[in-house]
């Protein structure tokens, strides 16, 4: 089994709240679970407004495919013209890691 993890860092445009915040990444991250069966959950940068670090996760027997999964789910973040991806770092751990 292979488990690939994705992190996203994205700056946020016209958003001045938290609360503005989670109306712009929820939607992303809903489309990133419908779209890849992927787990995704805001996991940094919570207490900034313009700036949300989306993780991403997933598992399969074929490390290809999770390699895939994670540059298409990469693709779909950078192509929203709400957000601008600052960054992204995939890992993958497969069965000779410790």
């Amino acid at each position: 089994m292979y488990v690939g993890a994705l992190e996203l860092d994205v700056l946020l445009g016209d958003v001045h709240s938290l609360k503005q915040k989670r109306s712009a990444v929820r939607p992303v991250m809903a489309e990133l679970r419908r779209r890849f069966e992927v787990s995704a959950a805001e996991a940094g940068h919570l207490e900034l407004h313009r700036r949300a670090l989306i993780g991403v996760a997933v598992a399969a027997a074929d490390a290809g495919h999770v390699r895939s999964v994670l540059e298409a789910c990469e693709r779909l973040v950078a192509g929203r013209p709400e957000l601008e991806l600052l960054s992204a770092r995939q890992r993958l751990l497969g069965p000779d890691d410790d």
